[in-house]
């Protein structure tokens, strides 16, 4: 049932983004490798388990890997969040990329600097 789920999970993402579902920026600007945010930034693993609040962030058990692709500039009193995705257990699951919070994980690699400024959509 939980590979069906994950396999599902993009469309979720943009039937929220169809739909017209509304939700509060994290950020206006993004710190990336690259100007498209597709190349990996770093390596870390979770140090406690994070459930998604919705749709945008993804859910992360403790110890888990996390392939970091970007990090949003923190502006006023929000929290800091990094875009990355994790994979399932069993191979061939689709991997799941979403929001997580920074303070949530510890970088085990670092693969390039995220040097460039891209705004967020």
């Amino acid at each position: 049932m939980a590979r069906i789920l994950l396999l599902f999970l993009p469309g979720l993402v943009a039937v929220c983004a169809v739909h017209g579902i509304f939700m509060d920026r994290l950020a206006s600007k993004k710190l990336c490798a690259d100007d498209e945010c597709v190349y990996t930034i770093s390596l870390a693993r979770a140090q406690e388990d994070y459930n998604a609040p919705d749709c945008r962030f993804i859910n992360v058990k403790k110890g888990q890997q996390i392939y970091v692709y970007s990090k949003l500039v923190k502006e006023n009193e929000a929290g800091e969040f990094w875009a990355g995705s994790v994979y399932g257990d069993g191979q061939g699951e689709m991997g799941v990329v979403g929001y997580f919070p920074s303070n949530l994980v510890k970088e085990q690699h670092v693969y390039q600097e995220a040097t460039k400024e891209v705004p967020t959509t």
